[in-house]
């Protein structure tokens, strides 16, 4: 029998209060959010419960407490239907260390350590006010990347996530990004400056990936549940030799979540469930392919439905 593909949100996903009605009533996702607590050294969880909101869109909070919330949320659906057969996982950028944590190749306690160091090297790559990231909605994928070829005479711009069909991130200097802009929005497209405070998944983090290439060497990986796509090339991957050098080049290079959309679907899944704060990737995977199921698990509603949908009679073919 065929099996579901399983992916996880990136930064941005987060909210305060996220994880809370699981973690209330599921001890499954209880151990998760104390777990994360011990291993930081610090109350991770209030943070995430009570904020403040400024405080969480730190990268180096947002980054652990967004994989605690999705692992939270796989652990206590996983309990739940440990039989239901799963066929590969993969994520949006940090989410990719969400997929390694639920397949049991990274354990919890290193994946929020490496997840807070990964977002701390990312912020200092690059000195605030210098960089940043817009979505171009609208255009076609070699349009976008002729108008970062054009902008980068002014200041280096790249594309830096290829979501969905007319929806690619760019990623680059300041200057840069808004002589793409300019030209995009005059060709029709849609533009919208993201609120982020680094140029991510662009060459300008590759100081990141040498931060993160110290913190991963450091890292025993466990075995595979089930293999994960990489952000950089949609190949699945299992053992140490393919994961770690694409989770240092992942960090300055762009994330093709589109590509790894398109390759869960050569596997013959049964569809998408989405584990983690926010419906982002179910929304991405409605605008790739509508035909496709595709569902989420974020709370105890969205918990009991996914458990329903999959359960029922007829669903699994």
């Amino acid at each position: 029998m065929s099996g579901w593909a399983v992916m996880f949100p990136g930064q941005g996903s987060q909210y305060v209060g996220m994880g809370r009605q699981l973690f209330d009533n599921y001890p499954e996702a209880r151990s998760v959010f104390e777990e994360a607590d011990d291993a930081l050294g610090y109350k991770l969880s209030e943070i995430i419960f009570e904020g403040p909101e400024g405080r969480l869109r730190d990268t180096e909070v947002q980054q652990p407490a967004i994989l605690v919330a999705s692992v939270a949320a796989w652990r206590t659906f996983r309990s739940r239907c440990a039989d239901l057969p799963i066929t590969v996982g993969f994520g949006l950028s940090l989410g990719e260390y969400s997929a390694y944590a639920a397949s049991g190749v990274f354990s919890l306690s290193d994946a929020v350590r490496v997840t807070r160091i990964r977002g701390r090297a990312m912020q200092e790559a690059v000195p605030k006010g210098l960089g940043g990231m817009s979505a171009i909605l609208g255009l076609k994928r070699h349009e976008v990347e002729a108008l970062c070829q054009e902008a980068s005479t002014i200041g280096w711009v790249q594309p830096a996530n290829y979501n969905a069909p007319g929806q690619i991130v760019v990623s680059g200097f300041l200057s840069g990004l808004e002589a793409v802009e300019e030209r995009a929005r005059s060709m029709g497209a849609r533009v919208v400056r993201l609120s982020v405070s680094a140029p991510f998944h662009s060459r300008l983090l590759m100081p990141a990936g040498a931060v993160l290439s110290k913190a991963l060497g450091d890292i025993r990986l466990g075995k595979a549940e089930f293999g994960v796509l990489a952000n950089v090339d949609a190949e699945l991957c299992y053992n140490e030799s393919e994961i770690i050098p694409r989770l240092i080049s992942q960090v300055s290079h762009p994330v093709q979540f589109q590509q790894s959309v398109e390759r869960a679907k050569t596997m013959e899944i049964q569809g998408f469930i989405e584990f983690g704060p926010g419906r982002s990737l179910t929304s991405l995977i409605k605008k790739i392919d509508r035909k496709q199921k595709v569902f989420n698990v974020e709370d105890e509603s969205s918990l009991n439905k996914a458990l329903e949908l999959v359960q029922a009679p007829g669903y699994n073919s």
